[in-house]
């Protein structure tokens, strides 16, 4: 657990370990050069933490809890950087001032065996659970309400899902109509993901489940820290709906 004094971890061992719980190759092409070791700082130090976002919140977060790494799902530094102004100084100047590493595990934990989409079958109570190209299926075994209630955030249905006995799940933006179809042939009936466009609503196979992209993704990332002994940072983006 953190903090440790008599545990102290080196920055190699850890990317050794990351690589095995989601290796690199498994990533997505696009993914190509963001993920891994983006930031490198000092090489020990005895607290790890974790988030879904590297944000301007969650690096003062880690800094004041004396990380000397961040593991984050999404990239800060998804475009080529000729700059470093705004955001992207307000998240970098207090990450490069504490000498922290920041890791990057995207693509290639969504497609993980212990990664984001089975950390979200798991917390919605999902059985038999087979894996899809970028996600899951599995027999519910709560209603969709307790679904709704275990996800914790607006959830827009689009469509009819009833009966509702297998479910696919793609945390992230997933609702894609190649996804949607493999849902189909997986024998799914209805498709939850985030980010849903009109246009892939209309040509869906299936009803689909619209959630919030961090509602989808943080608990794999709160898996992976218990797992690990990390301290977790819980740094949602604020969110207000109106009826």
């Amino acid at each position: 657990m953190w903090p440790n004094p008599d545990l102290i971890m080196y920055i190699g061992a850890l990317i050794a370990a990351m690589e095995k719980i989601a290796p690199a190759e498994r990533a997505m092409e696009s993914d190509a050069g963001r993920i891994g070791l983006i930031v490198e700082g000092r090489e020990d130090f005895d607290v790890v933490a974790c988030a879904l976002d590297a944000t301007p919140d969650s690096v003062r977060e880690a800094v004041r809890a004396g990380a000397g790494l961040l593991v984050v799902h999404h990239t800060p530094l998804y475009a080529p950087v000729t700059s470093i102004r705004g955001y992207t100084a307000r998240v970098l100047r207090p990450l490069l001032a504490a000498d922290m590493n920041l890791y990057v595990l995207h693509t290639n934990f969504d497609r993980a065996a212990d990664g984001i989409n089975t950390a979200l079958a798991v917390l919605l109570g999902l059985r038999n659970i087979l894996h899809m190209d970028m996600g899951v299926v599995g027999d519910c075994t709560l209603t969709l309400s307790g679904m709704v209630e275990k996800l914790d955030c607006p959830v827009r249905i689009w469509g009819n899902p009833v009966p509702l006995e297998k479910l696919a799940v793609v945390g992230g933006s997933g609702f894609t109509l190649d996804l949607l179809d493999e849902a189909v042939a997986m024998g799914a009936d209805a498709f939850l993901s985030a980010e849903l466009k009109h246009a892939v609503y209309r040509a869906s196979p299936l009803p689909c489940i619209e959630a919030t992209h961090y509602a989808l993704e943080s608990p794999g990332m709160r898996r992976l820290a218990e797992r690990m002994g990390w301290l977790y940072i819980d740094c949602p983006p604020v969110l207000t709906t109106l009826p």
